[in-house]
């Protein structure tokens, strides 16, 4: 009988060990606070128009603020509640002003695309394979269209993360050139 509880006491330490040790899918999640150097569900309206001012605004635009760089087509789209704190914000590589101007190498320079990436680095025009080594597998991979280009969508959900952070990532690449066109992150379920 001692011999079969010692097997017990044995067997319960290996269990808790292995349940103490993370599995290493667990380990991999990555989850994303900030897009653009915004922190949706905490920056007030002032932080966007604060460090986004050097870009062109388009007051065209109802349902949001939106800024464009006419030179690299990067547009950045921010969303705000009645108490004007940030909640949606989104990069994309699609903006089309009216108005185009003849750019400077300056205006595209490296430094100043690096102002729309996520916290953890990713970035328009980087290649899709990227966002899997950040932030692991997304909880849904699905097609989807702009216009006539085909794209993917990736959605990573971030609710595991706890309710003070944002909640929902959505990433769309483009199926033909593999690279990442277009990045939301919002502080509740889109």
């Amino acid at each position: 009988m001692k011999k079969f509880w010692q097997l017990v006491s044995l067997a319960s330490l290996l269990m808790l060990g292995v349940q103490a040790v993370p599995s290493v899918e667990a380990s991999k999640r990555t989850n994303e606070l900030s897009l653009a150097g915004l922190h949706p569900g905490r920056d007030r309206l002032a932080s966007p128009q604060k460090i986004f001012r050097e870009l062109d605004r388009d007051e065209s635009v109802t349902d949001a603020l939106l800024w464009g760089d006419i030179c690299t087509h990067r547009e950045l789209r921010v969303e705000v509640d009645a108490n004007k704190i940030v909640q949606t914000i989104t990069v994309d590589t699609d903006y089309k002003p009216e108005i185009m101007a003849k750019c400077q190498a300056v205006v595209m320079a490296p430094s100043r695309l690096k102002l729309l990436a996520s916290g953890q680095g990713l970035q328009l025009g980087d290649p899709c394979s990227r966002m899997a080594e950040i932030y692991g597998k997304p909880e849904s991979e699905s097609p989807s269209a702009r216009g006539s280009e085909q794209l993917e969508l990736w959605l990573y959900s971030f609710d595991w993360a706890g309710s003070n952070v944002p909640q929902v990532m959505e990433v769309s690449c483009s199926v033909s050139s593999k690279q990442v066109v277009s990045i939301t992150l919002a502080a509740s379920s889109l």
